[in-house]
């Protein structure tokens, strides 16, 4: 398996396909913040449990998964290639007032948990929901006060969402990158402010309009909380 660590020469195909991909790197990124994790991790490697708070159609506790996969297929929806979603974040049912405030600015959808669950569920569907889990990740970080698990946290992140091995990595330009690669050589709280501002600029450019004209989104503003398999009949 390919080492995340690896710091010597890149073979000539790999670094044409790099240069090409505009001069990502991250070699030395990784050097010295607490070795031992030879590859990218995988949080939350199981299913999720059903939250007590869950109302929103984002959720596996929403209906069973039999219920889920029908109703996917009768959307024409495919279905996600992740098979290790994290939980969704606890919250309160929103009143429709609340869910029609989502489509007045990117910044209120994201400043609600039920918003971000839903807006989830929509990524999901595009086969982006990294883009919020990165985000989320980073303001976790955020929060972090031990300088050990600020360290772990950072890196975890990294291999996670930075590192151009691993399958959820997160589109970043070269500028961002390097950037990063720098500060993992002494992670803090805000070691990928940078990134995530461009990751949420970007949901917001690309993803948001597209939430707005869904399915998901429309059937919340039509039918207050209702699951897809009812909104959809």
């Amino acid at each position: 398996m390919a080492d995340v660590l690896y710091t010597g020469p890149i073979p000539a195909e790999r670094g044409a396909e790099l240069t090409m991909g505009g001069g990502r790197s991250e070699t030395s990124a990784l050097t010295g913040t607490g070795g031992g994790r030879g590859t990218a991790t995988t949080q939350n490697s199981q299913r999720p449990n059903a939250c007590c708070f869950c109302w929103c159609c984002c959720c596996s506790c929403s209906w069973n998964e039999e219920e889920r996969q029908r109703w996917r297929r009768r959307k024409k929806i495919p279905d996600t290639k992740m098979e290790t979603i994290p939980n969704c974040e606890a919250c309160t049912k929103p009143s429709l007032e609340e869910i029609r405030l989502w489509s007045q600015s990117f910044d209120k959808l994201m400043r609600n948990p039920a918003g971000r669950n839903v807006f989830r569920e929509f990524l999901r569907t595009e086969y982006s929901e990294e883009n919020m889990l990165f985000w989320l990740a980073c303001e976790d970080l955020k929060q972090e006060m031990n300088k050990s698990a600020i360290e772990e946290k950072a890196r975890s992140i990294y291999e996670d969402y930075i590192s151009i091995l691993s399958p959820k990595e997160v589109s970043l330009d070269a500028r961002v990158r390097e950037v990063i690669n720098r500060k993992m050589q002494d992670p803090t709280p805000h070691t990928f402010e940078d990134a995530q501002l461009q990751i949420y600029t970007l949901m917001h450019r690309d993803s948001y309009p597209r939430f707005l004209a869904s399915n998901i989104y429309k059937a919340l503003v039509h039918g207050g909380s209702r699951t897809p398999s009812e909104s959809y009949s």
